[in-house]
C-alpha cells in the first residue's frame, strides 16, 4: 500500500489513460446502466441477462474484510475521519441536489483509494477532506449535468484551492487506474424491488432502501459488500418481514439473473443493516427525550457501535491549504 506523504511526482504519461477496445464496453455499459436506473420499476424481458451479467462481473470486485481492522489505532482513527467524510458527502448531495448514484459513486472512490493508499493519522485530518472534495467532484463528473465549481465544496475546517483540488483528482484518477464507470447498489434497486416485493410495496420500499443504502454508508465500507448484495439486503431489510436466511436463498433461488448472487453475503449485509436501523431508532428515541441530551460523541458511537470511538471535543481553526503547502501533500511509494 502506498503512504499519502512526501512529494509527488506523478508525470503526465502516468496520468494517461490507456485505451483499448474495452473501454468502449465500458462506456456503452455505463450508459446502460443510466437507462436501467431511470427506467420504470418493472424490468423488460431482457433486463434478466443484463442483471445477470452485472451480477457475474461482481466476481472480480475486491472485498474488503472490516473485521480485521478493529486493532490498529491508525484504522481506527480512519474509520471516524470516513465517516465525517461520508457525512459530509451526504449533505452536500442535498445542497446541491445531486443524484444518489452521484454520492453513492464518490463513496466508492473513497474507500477504493483509501484501500490503496495509506493516510497517518498524525497531522493528516485534512487529507481525508481533500479526497473527499475530490472524490465527490469527480463522482459529480460522471453523473450531474450541472457540476459545481471546485469553490463550491467547502467544509468548515480548510479551503482549498483550484489547483489542489485538480491535483488530487488526479491522484485518485491515477489509484483507480482511470476505472470511474462502476456500477452502484442502486443500479439493481428497482429490478430487485419488482422481483422480491409484491406490487402495492414497491413505491414505499425503494424509497425507504434508497435511505437505508444511503444510512449504510456512512458506517460501512462499500468494499465490504458488492453493490448486488447491497440492493438486495436493501429491499428484504425495507420488506416488513423478519426473514430467514433459507427464505433469502429461496428467493434468490428463484430468479436465475441471481445466479451469482450468494445468500449467506446478502443474509449477513441484511442482519446489518436491520441492527443499524434499530440503532438509529434509538437515537431518535432518545434525541426526543426530554431528559437526554444527545451530544454528538454519543451518536458517534450509538451508530457505530463502538466504545473505540470516541471525540474530544476541540477548538476548529481555519487551515487555508494552497499550491504551496500542495508540493509537500502528495504521494510517494513505499
Amino acid at each position: 500500500m502506498e503512504d499519502f506523504e512526501g512529494d509527488c511526482s506523478l508525470s503526465l504519461s502516468s496520468l494517461i489513460c490507456l485505451e483499448d477496445e474495452s473501454c468502449f464496453d465500458d462506456e456503452e455499459e455505463s450508459k446502460k446502466e443510466l437507462s436501467f436506473s431511470l427506467n420504470a420499476s418493472v424490468p423488460m424481458e431482457n433486463d434478466d441477462e443484463y442483471i445477470k451479467m452485472l451480477v457475474s462481473k461482481e466476481e472480480n470486485l475486491e472485498i474488503k474484510d472490516n473485521r480485521c481492522e478493529e486493532d490498529c489505532p491508525n484504522d481506527r482513527w480512519l474509520k471516524c475521519s470516513r465517516f465525517s467524510a461520508v457525512q459530509w458527502m451526504l449533505k452536500m448531495r442535498t445542497f446541491f441536489g445531486f443524484h444518489v448514484q452521484t454520492v453513492s459513486l464518490s463513496v466508492t472512490y473513497l474507500d477504493q483509494f483509501l484501500s490503496r493508499r495509506a493516510i497517518n493519522e498524525k497531522g493528516k485530518s485534512w487529507a481525508i477532506w481533500l479526497l473527499s472534495i475530490a472524490c465527490l467532484s469527480l463522482s459529480a463528473k460522471m453523473h450531474e449535468s450541472e457540476v459545481p465549481s471546485f469553490l463550491d465544496y467547502r467544509v468548515e475546517e480548510y479551503e482549498f484551492e483550484r489547483k489542489v483540488i485538480q491535483r488530487m483528482e488526479l491522484l485518485v484518477l491515477d489509484t483507480l487506474e482511470w476505472k470511474m464507470c462502476q456500477v452502484t447498489p442502486f443500479v439493481y434497486l428497482n429490478y430487485f424491488i419488482s422481483k422480491f416485493t409484491n406490487e402495492a410495496g414497491v413505491k414505499a420500499s425503494e424509497s425507504e432502501a434508497v435511505e437505508l443504502i444511503l444510512a449504510t454508508m456512512e458506517v460501512v465500507n462499500v468494499m465490504s459488500y458488492r453493490p448486488s448484495v447491497i440492493a438486495a439486503a436493501a429491499v428484504f431489510a425495507t420488506s416488513n418481514q423478519r426473514l430467514t436466511m433459507k427464505l433469502i436463498e429461496f428467493k434468490i433461488g428463484e430468479m436465475s439473473s441471481c445466479g451469482p448472487l450468494k445468500a449467506e453475503h446478502v443474509f449477513s449485509c441484511y442482519n446489518l443493516m436491520l441492527e443499524l436501523e434499530e440503532r438509529r431508532l434509538k437515537m431518535l428515541k432518545n434525541e426526543i427525550s426530554p431528559d437526554l441530551q444527545l451530544t454528538e460523541t454519543s451518536s458517534m458511537d450509538d451508530v457505530l457501535g463502538d466504545d473505540s470511538f470516541t471525540f474530544v471535543g476541540t477548538k476548529r481553526k481555519r487551515v487555508i491549504l494552497n499550491s504551496c503547502a500542495r508540493d509537500r501533500c502528495l504521494v510517494d511509494k513505499e
